[in-house]
């Protein structure tokens, strides 16, 4: 249950509807209760009173130009949105659906358009109605209240979005993104704590393993680990063959359960329940994805098209924050237990290495015949290593060497001049050359 609400909290978050339409229903409510307001209050001073004919006005007016203004914006976030995606990768575009700031802009002034629609239904001339004239006074104050913050919100939206588009914000954005959710998917360094043999969670199950397997297609987004386990037979063993950012087809098992069990029909519905599928690929529990939105920046600067090695390097160096901060950490279990002595094993949860191996394989071998970019590499890996001091993280350690003497090897093969090869071999001697290797 927590993990759909959690699936639900993530659509919230990245939907450019809900913000705004919560501010409709806001302007509908204020709408009415300055209405109320309005038909309680006397004496209001003479500079602050209206006539039927300058109240009009003054409602159409901000109507008119805060609709106006909500074009901009949705149009200028659809045009980010474009620009971000051709010039730095697809995968960033999911953050700036989050930004907060520009839903609230939108918001704003959705929120004044429907303020000014309720207000302006209830001016009546003495010709009208009752042939008492009605004019709102507080209301048509505030309307102009909102009306001059409904352009500074847009004044300061453009200020906004021309800033947004500079790539390290844009990868400051994404790296503060993973970390918070490492905050929440995986734990904090415990150094005392022994480290968790793989050979179990990688074990074959025995032969007649029942099948459990997807209904649908998408994104695995979330698994609820706890329900899964409750929805396993007491005492029984199963085996995840899929995690949280791998792409789910129909009828691909998406576990195996030993012993088979009598209910196969209920286990399937509790196991289906769990596993969160959805339309896109999320961070809830998959910080790799962090990782990869950063990697697909570098490699995108890399790109013939492109050829930005700075940029390259401002996603390298975001990438070695993210992952000083991980390797830092205990990767999720894989292996998990349930009160009755189910047991639930995990080999695709994400590792150390994993991690290293997404964040620099692909960039390495964009980056064969880019020198700089090779040294950029280099000085990163050596930078997260040094992250990892008192930490018994030989795994991530043995990774990050791996990616080091790789460069090595992929710079000796490269088509460059001599000189540029030479200036990537100091580069390598200067961090690795007189260090112990590791055993």
């Amino acid at each position: 249950m927590l993990s759909r609400l959690t699936a639900v909290s993530d659509r919230l978050r990245s939907s450019l509807f809900f913000v705004p339409m919560m501010f409709v229903v806001g302007g509908i409510v204020l709408g009415e209760a300055m209405l109320l307001v309005d038909s309680q209050v006397t004496g209001i001073h003479p500079r602050l009173t209206a006539t039927v004919d300058s109240a009009r006005t003054v409602l159409t007016t901000v109507a008119g130009a805060t609709l106006t203004f909500a074009g901009i914006a949705f149009s200028v976030s659809l045009l980010l949105i474009s620009l971000a995606s051709s010039q730095y990768s697809p995968r960033v575009v999911h953050g700036m659906f989050r930004d907060p700031f520009n839903k609230r802009v939108m918001g704003l002034v959705i929120g004044t358009f429907t303020y000014c629609l309720v207000v302006l239904r209830a001016v009546r001339s003495p010709l009208e109605g009752s042939g008492e004239a009605i004019v709102p006074s507080v209301s048509i104050l505030l309307t102009v209240v909102l009306g001059i913050a409904s352009i500074l919100s847009i004044v300061a939206f453009i200020n906004h979005a021309a800033h947004s588009m500079d790539v390290s914000q844009i990868l400051r954005r994404v790296t503060d993104e993973v970390l918070s959710q490492a905050d929440d998917a995986w734990p904090e360094p415990e150094p005392e704590a022994p480290e968790e043999a793989a050979g179990e969670a990688t074990a074959n199950l025995p032969q007649g393993a029942a099948a459990v397997r997807f209904s649908a297609h998408g994104w695995v987004q979330n698994v609820d680990y706890d329900a899964l386990l409750a929805g396993l037979p007491s005492g029984s063993r199963t085996r995840l063959d899929t995690f949280a950012g791998q792409y789910a087809v129909q009828e691909t098992p998406i576990c195996h359960v030993f012993p088979p069990p009598e209910d196969a029909a209920a286990v399937e519905r509790a196991v289906r329940a769990a596993v969160i599928v959805g339309e896109t690929r999320t961070l809830q529990q998959d910080v790799a994805y962090g990782v990869r939105q950063l990697a697909d920046v570098a490699l995108k600067a890399m790109s013939p098209g492109i050829n930005d090695p700075t940029t390259a390097h401002d996603a390298v160096s975001h990438l070695g924050s993210v992952l000083a901060d991980l390797l830092r950490r205990r990767p999720p279990a894989r292996t998990l237990r349930g009160r009755e002595g189910q047991v639930l094993l995990v080999p695709h949860a994400t590792t150390h290495a994993r991690l290293v191996d997404l964040a620099f394989d692909e960039v390495r071998i964009a980056s064969a015949e880019q020198p700089t970019v090779l040294i950029y590499l280099l000085a990163v890996l050596d930078q997260v290593e040094q992250s990892l001091h008192g930490l018994d993280r030989r795994d991530a350690v043995d990774a990050l060497r791996r990616q080091a003497d790789l460069v090595r090897a992929m710079n000796e093969e490269a088509d460059v001049p001599e000189a540029d090869r030479d200036r990537v071999r100091r580069a390598y001697d200067q961090r690795y050359g007189s260090r112990p290797s590791e055993p």
